[in-house]
């Protein structure tokens, strides 16, 4: 099993996440003894969805306004379109996901998530995947887009959809433990 203990992870999200693409790697996380931080916009609980319909809610632990990238070891950004669309237009999203790619931490990305690393310029020579109907959105940014259950760039990890998370989930924790040897 990973060992991920004392390695912080922020989980991006704001209303309108796919519930299994947070949950189910936040899970994963804490399994393997990660600490996790929902990061959000905003306070309080976010809504998340199953494809089209409302499903669960999430705590969020803290605002982005309120962290910074050195305060974590890396960041998994789920899906769902309504939530990667709005989590795109914040600047302090942008400005975190900079810092976080700046300083080689790894980000885990699923499905729609991608938007958030386009709208911060962070595609440009990257291979990656995602849900398909954003494919022509990472090409436009500069990266190359296939379509595989998951495909590992470097410090980036990435996977096309809720059926992929089993290794999404897989190559997450071996990316995030081969980073955290680095890190500390």
């Amino acid at each position: 099993m990973t060992d991920l203990s004392g390695f912080r992870v922020a989980v991006l999200a704001t209303d309108g996440f796919e519930e299994s693409e947070l949950t189910e790697p936040v899970k994963a996380l804490k399994e393997a003894g990660a600490t996790v931080t929902v990061v959000s916009p905003k306070s309080g609980e976010i809504q998340g969805v199953k494809h089209h319909e409302k499903s669960k809610k999430v705590k969020v632990d803290r605002t982005i306004s309120e962290v910074r990238a050195d305060d974590f070891d890396a960041v998994e950004l789920p899906g769902g379109a309504l939530n990667a669309d709005a989590l795109r237009a914040e600047p302090a999203v942008q400005r975190f996901l900079k810092a976080i790619e700046s300083a080689g931490k790894p980000i885990a990305v699923i499905c729609h998530g991608p938007w958030s690393l386009i709208s911060a310029g962070l595609v440009q020579g990257r291979t990656l995947t995602s849900y398909h109907t954003i494919k022509d959105d990472v090409r436009n940014a500069g990266g190359s887009w296939v379509d595989r259950e998951v495909v590992e760039d470097g410090n980036w990890v990435s996977s096309r959809q809720p059926s992929d998370i089993p290794a999404f989930n897989r190559a997450m924790l071996k990316l995030f433990s081969q980073k955290r040897s680095i890190i500390r």
